[in-house]
């Protein structure tokens, strides 16, 4: 009877050893499906944290397979300080999985990843300060560049790049978006706006190794800002370059997240003044490898029941007409391709890829006003919702020189919005 029970006790603690050894076990593969018919390249994989069993916090992830190393980043999402996913790009042949080694590390063990994106900023307080490296910013609606006297900001706002191209946007209280030409894949300067002695400079409306600023802006809000459109009446967000107060009370901005293979901007627009109302925005900015363009998200408060979502595309010097194709149950994309740079001089292909299920269709901006110089896509949105949507720029100089052909540049759009709606299985063990 005692060994029985001996036996029986012996048996309960061998089951409960390996239940807390089995419990104690990380995950260790993550296996990722292309579900679609398309080949796909440097496709976005997003790994939720709360998805993986973590033994120890302290560490980090890192996925192989085989001798490759795949690129990732940790990021913090909800900005309480703790990491919330894992943000990596991959390549699929049609239909494919990848099975991925998943290894825990310290910090102080990551890997150096190729730097595939970047943002840079600077800023200054007054015109006899250096400019300095900055990761935030906020702005008061009389800060502006007319009142002041002076431009605070390296290349007028932030800057944000990936290995294919690089755009702008003016937080000077334009709230326009600009596009960088790049030659290279590289990663530009980070002098580019500033001079030796650290003062805001022009200097990038001239060609360089890695490129240049290639777009004519003007009055319109470049491609991908946007406005609002109150009872039939486009309202601009912020000011223009003459105006001395802006019609947005307070800015935010904040580099949310700089990595090898992901940088995200955000941006707070505080008691926006349009068409009566008063409007509080979110606008988040974010880019990866391998695409020629960003993910722009727009959330707006406030909304009465009487507005739309005014997206520009800036067509200063467009003449040619502007193409809208529907591409799958998911996107809608507006073209337009022409010698689209300053003074006409090279061929730029632009596209806004816009989800259909909002999509209104589109409008000319008025000839006069604060908001000119523009095609703009309409979306329907709802309060505190947000909208996403694509901004794709293909120069005839960039890595990929056959953007210079229109049907090139448009079947580009295309391929990238169907790569946008593929998706992929994830599964962790």
């Amino acid at each position: 009877m005692k060994r029985s029970v001996i036996a029986a006790i012996s048996l309960v603690s061998l089951l409960t050893v390996q239940c807390k050894k089995n419990e104690a076990k990380p995950s260790e593969e993550i296996v990722l499906k292309n579900t679609s018919s398309d080949s796909l390249f440097d496709k976005p994989v997003q790994i939720e944290k709360s998805r993986l069993k973590i033994t120890d916090s302290s560490k980090y992830p890192v996925l192989t397979s085989g001798s490759e190393i795949y690129p990732l980043q940790v990021s913090d999402i909800n900005n309480d300080g703790v990491w919330d996913e894992i943000f990596l790009v991959a390549n699929f042949a049609p239909n494919e999985s990848k099975k991925l080694k998943l290894d825990w590390i310290e910090e102080h063990k990551i890997p150096n990843y190729t730097k595939r994106t970047n943002v840079r900023f600077g800023k200054r307080e007054t015109e006899e300060d250096p400019v300095k490296p900055a990761t935030e910013e906020v702005l008061s609606k009389n800060e502006m560049p007319a009142k002041q006297g002076f431009q605070k900001y390296q290349t007028d706002g932030p800057s944000w790049e990936n290995d294919k191209v690089g755009f702008r946007q003016y937080l000077d209280g334009r709230y326009s978006k600009d596009v960088f030409g790049k030659k290279i894949s590289g990663i530009s300067p980070e002098d580019v706006g500033i001079n030796k002695e650290a003062a805001v400079e022009d200097n990038y409306h001239v060609m360089e190794d890695w490129g240049r600023d290639i777009l004519a802006v003007g009055n319109s809000v470049g491609v991908g800002g946007f406005g609002l459109i109150v009872n039939d009446t486009v309202q601009r967000l912020g000011a223009l370059v003459t105006d001395t107060v802006s019609n947005v009370e307070r800015t935010e901005f904040r580099i949310q997240e700089e990595g090898p293979v992901r940088s995200v901007l955000s941006y707070n627009y505080r008691d926006w003044r349009a068409g009566g109302n008063s409007y509080n925005v979110k606008e988040t900015t974010a880019i990866w490898p391998g695409i020629y363009g960003f993910m722009n998200t727009v959330e707006v408060y406030g909304l009465q029941g009487n507005e739309k979502l005014a997206v520009g595309l800036v067509n200063i010097n467009n003449q040619n007409p502007l193409q809208e194709i529907e591409i799958n149950e998911d996107w809608v994309a507006l073209i337009t391709h022409d010698h689209q740079t300053y003074e006409r001089e090279w061929i730029l292909g632009l596209a806004l890829i816009l989800p259909r299920e909002v999509y209104d269709g589109y409008m000319e901006a008025p000839k006069t006003g604060k908001l000119t110089d523009s095609f703009l896509a309409k979306l329907k949105i709802k309060n505190s919702e947000p909208v996403s949507y694509y901004v794709i720029a293909g120069w005839e100089l960039s890595q990929e020189q056959r953007f210079a052909d229109a049907e090139f540049f448009k079947n580009y759009v295309v391929r990238a919005a169907k790569q946008i709606s593929a998706e992929v299985e994830i599964t962790v063990n």
